[in-house]
């Protein structure tokens, strides 16, 4: 079955299927968490919002770093997916208010950060990036190859992860 999955606000979506593409657009300060098995042909997409949880039960898991990511990681798993096996892809985390980088209140740095901490923990290693700045973005992975395609606002598309030359390229 093709057709595209979007990953919304606080949302993650998983693909098994050939032909399948995930997808988050307009990211501003949350994080694209592109999460890949390409062994096993399967691929996961959050749209963390925040980073981390006010504690206690959340009606939307997906929606903070501290939950999403080992949430997201547990669903592949289901789907076939070998922890040892995964690759991350992280899109978005920009600073899109005039705050002032180290005052707190970058959301998109504290993003990328706690996304950056829960994949350590799980030890699973990010391939490639496109973070910071101050431009929203949007990402879509495609399955089951896993590339994986982002564009900033008003931009061209640029391939981070090109899995048939198996390159990768860090953007900031």
């Amino acid at each position: 079955m093709e057709g595209e999955l979007p990953a919304r606000m606080g949302e993650w979506v998983v693909g098994t299927e050939a032909g399948t593409v995930l997808s988050c657009i307009g990211l501003g300060s949350c994080i694209g968490l592109a999460l890949l098995d390409r062994r096993a042909k399967v691929a996961g997409l959050a749209h963390v919002m925040l980073p981390e949880s006010p504690g206690g039960i959340t009606p939307q898991p997906g929606k903070f770093a501290d939950l999403a990511v080992p949430a997201l990681v547990a669903e592949l798993q289901r789907q076939g997916a070998m922890k040892h096996r995964l690759e991350a892809v992280l899109v978005g985390g920009a600073q899109m208010f005039a705050l002032g980088r180290g005052s707190g209140q970058d959301i998109g740095a504290r993003n990328e950060v706690a996304v950056r901490a829960q994949l350590d923990r799980l030890r699973i290693p990010v391939r490639a990036a496109a973070t910071g700045g101050g431009k929203g973005r949007s990402m879509r992975v495609t399955v089951p190859d896993g590339e994986v395609v982002f564009r900033e606002a008003a931009g061209r598309p640029i391939t981070l992860l090109d899995p048939s030359a198996d390159t990768l390229r860090m953007a900031a």
